[in-house]
């Protein structure tokens, strides 16, 4: 039997890799990582984790207007953004610290330098090689900016978005994902003058079309200049700000132009074509339902794959991995009902089916219902709340959950596991609702909404 450095060297020390080279480790596996940016990967250095608490601050704001309805006089106020950014870097250098220690404890060989494939059993790290029985690729994804004219000089992505130095006045952010719903409520929430701008004609392509019209009804209330049908077609640098040309051939002045309009795998230079791996046209790592590449001891999870590109995911699908090969326990990872949530203002939650998704199965009921926060009873904030059941019609199981409002997140958080356990309908009727909470209307929902009407055919398929 050939005689390797390790049993298991793992390329990247994101959620993934680090879970993964963790276990596999506490499995009693020689295991080595290598990172050339930052242990956590994008979750804990420039995504979830600072966003969640960026989203935190900006929520203040509202929470200071919101006050005068409950008895509060609040003073003068000012937003300090550098000392929030000094104050997210103090937090996520322990994060940091914390994945290096749980490494460290699982007897992990940690490389700090950039790795990339020799072939199938050797990993060059700078000018040393080490070699291993199995690798595994877990690189995540890495923001993509598009070669509009003067958008790769003067733009920035999210990554840069947590980093910079002053708080902008005017943000144009381009994208209407989750990233970039969530950033033109960050940015206006802190002060900022906020346009957001989505080439086609409603945001958050893959969410239900409830969730999605919600939200484009409710962002604009915040005072986001939240624009449909728009897109930029050049940028240039004008004095000490910067001027974005628009599709319909106005123009918008900004100090910043963030894009938030997708990511792609991050395997360029990695040396995945000489080692014989198969890779999609996008530059994601094929695998099976193993997670095996075309090569048999090499093996690929999380956003490297593109395929259910969430923290959660990828950390769970490196534990399976590491139980898989080196903890007697063969298994995989339940991809039902993954629960998702957008913290815009206001935040999304949502498992399981959209309706459009449902009614492709077959005939569904649609429960339905939107109103005023009792939070806002009192703050007179214009916001509502919608919240959305989807029931297979024969079996009464409930195939999807859906919310925009106050705690969603955390709402559906729960909803998901009843949706794992295949709750129906009745379940969730006779559920008593804990009152008063947003949450109980998932309980007493009883009116079905409609049908939609039948499209009309056209007098060919009428005759």
């Amino acid at each position: 039997m050939p005689h390797y450095d390790y049993d298991f060297f793992v390329i990247g020390a994101g959620s993934a890799g680090v879970r993964a080279a963790r276990i596999a480790g506490q499995h009693g596996a020689r295991v080595g990582i290598a990172e050339d940016r930052y242990l956590g990967g994008t979750c804990v250095n420039v995504g979830c984790v600072p966003k969640k608490l960026l989203v935190y601050a900006a929520h203040f704001a509202h929470d200071f207007e919101d006050a005068a309805g409950y008895g509060w006089t609040v003073g003068e106020h000012r937003h300090d953004w550098a000392r929030m950014i000094a104050n997210k870097n103090t937090e996520i250098a322990r994060l940091n610290g914390i994945y290096r220690r749980l490494l460290e404890g699982a007897k992990v060989d940690i490389h700090e330098t950039r790795a990339t494939l020799v072939d199938a059993h050797t990993v060059a790290l700078g000018d040393r090689h080490v070699t291993a029985d199995k690798i595994l690729v877990a690189t995540g994804g890495w923001p993509v900016i598009p070669d509009t004219p003067g958008a790769r000089e003067y733009a920035i992505s999210s990554n840069e978005a947590f980093f910079l130095q002053d708080m902008p006045e005017r943000v144009v952010i381009v994208g209407g994902g989750y990233i970039a719903v969530e950033f033109a409520g960050i940015f206006q929430g802190l002060g900022a003058q906020v346009t957001q701008l989505y080439r086609s004609t409603l945001f958050l392509r893959g969410f239900d079309d409830d969730v999605r019209e919600t939200l484009a009804e409710e962002i604009p209330k915040t005072g986001v200049d939240l624009r449909f049908r728009s897109d930029v077609v050049r940028i240039e640098k004008t004095g000490d700000c910067l001027l974005a040309h628009l599709t319909d051939e106005s123009m918008i002045e900004a100090d910043i132009v963030m894009y938030a309009t997708g990511r792609h795998p991050n395997t360029a230079g990695l040396g995945l074509e000489q080692a014989g791996i198969d890779m999609a046209a996008n530059g994601a790592i094929v695998v099976d339902d193993q997670y095996g590449t075309s090569v048999p001891n090499i093996y690929a999870i999380g956003d490297v794959t593109d395929r259910i590109n969430l923290t959660p995911v990828a950390t769970s699908e490196g534990h399976a991995l590491a139980d898989t090969l080196f903890g007697n326990n063969p298994r995989g990872v339940n991809y039902d009902n993954i629960p998702t949530a957008v913290f815009s203002t206001p935040p999304v939650g949502t498992v399981g089916l959209t309706e459009a998704e449902a009614r492709e199965r077959g005939p569904v009921d649609i429960y339905r219902t939107t109103f005023k926060p009792m939070k806002h009873t009192l703050s007179g904030r214009d916001e509502r709340t919608m919240m959305k059941l989807v029931v297979d019609r024969d079996s009464q199981r409930i195939l999807g959950c859906h919310m925009v409002g106050l705690d969603a997140p955390e709402i559906v958080q729960g909803l998901a596991i009843a949706l794992n356990c295949g709750a129906t309908k009745a379940d969730f009727d006779r559920t008593i609702g804990l009152h008063p909470s947003a949450a109980e209307e998932f309980v007493t929902m009883r009116v079905k909404t409609p049908d939609p009407e039948p499209a009309p055919r056209s007098p060919r398929e009428a005759a």
